[in-house]
């Protein structure tokens, strides 16, 4: 998935120079996630995330879309509003790192610079790859949680899976040929392990660091809850992620390229 993106990146440049209707920018915004230590908040932004992207644009309508985008995303049981979840206390945070090809529509004809319309809503969805390492803070010190198995795994999670985005926003052309955007859009990745937590409790001892990232209810008080076979991830379930951001973006256009009223 990933060189397939890149390829396509480099397709896109070879038919925006000749075409003149390709368009390059970028975002800055926020991140967040919905899973086992969130399960919900479907706007609790957690991190911050930042993107680039290339356009290839058909017409004032229709659009492909290569871009890569990087967030961070974290949550922790301590903050929940619930005295279960508290108990808990797992946390965790992890970088995303995503490649992904859109296919995006305007609901108004537009052009930049060109076209009557200067704003209009549009929406999105397509194809991303994501790469995840989810960690966590235990005695002041950051470990990687894939590489301890805390849920007793016999092969190590993979940190990569594939996504489907979609979502929507609204665009503003406020000078010449550049853009001014607002988007939200969601992941649903084919993975349950952005946060390490997914199914059960399967150590009995707090002796290792391994058993003692796995159940972490006891810190404070010496009580654990983590029986094994018991429950500690939300079952049957797969992570989702998001991305918010303002993008600005420049659209290089020649009267040739689009058929306008």
């Amino acid at each position: 998935m990933p060189k397939f993106i890149l390829l396509t990146f480099l397709v896109f440049i070879s038919f925006g120079l000749k075409a003149q209707t390709f368009e390059m920018g970028g975002g800055i915004g926020g991140a967040g996630y919905m899973g086992d230590l969130n399960m919900l908040n479907p706007l609790k932004v957690s991190g911050p995330s930042g993107s680039v992207f290339i356009k290839y644009n058909f017409d004032g309508y229709w659009s492909l879309k290569a871009a890569f985008t990087i967030g961070s995303i974290s949550a922790a049981d301590s903050t929940s509003s619930y005295a279960q979840l508290r108990a808990r206390n797992l946390s965790f945070t992890t970088t995303l790192y995503e490649p992904s090809i859109l296919v995006e529509f305007n609901f108004f004809n537009y052009v930049p610079q060109l076209g009557r319309n200067v704003w209009t809503p549009y929406m999105f969805a397509g194809f991303a790859a994501v790469a995840y390492y989810p960690t966590t803070v235990y005695d002041g010190v950051k470990y990687d949680l894939r590489g301890l198995h805390t849920e007793g795994e016999k092969n190590v999670y993979s940190t990569f899976a594939r996504a489907i985005p979609y979502g929507a926003g609204v665009k503003y052309n406020f000078a010449g040929s550049f853009t001014l955007g607002a988007e939200i859009g969601y992941r649903n990745p084919n993975t349950d392990y952005l946060d390490d937590v997914s199914g059960y409790y399967v150590f009995s001892g707090h002796n290792t660091l391994q058993e003692q990232l796995s159940d972490r209810s006891g810190e404070k008080t010496g009580i654990y809850i983590g029986s094994p076979g018991t429950q500690r991830g939300e079952l049957n379930t797969t992570d989702t992620y998001f991305f918010t951001q303002i993008t600005i973006s420049f659209t290089f256009i020649s009267t040739k390229c689009y058929f306008h009223n």
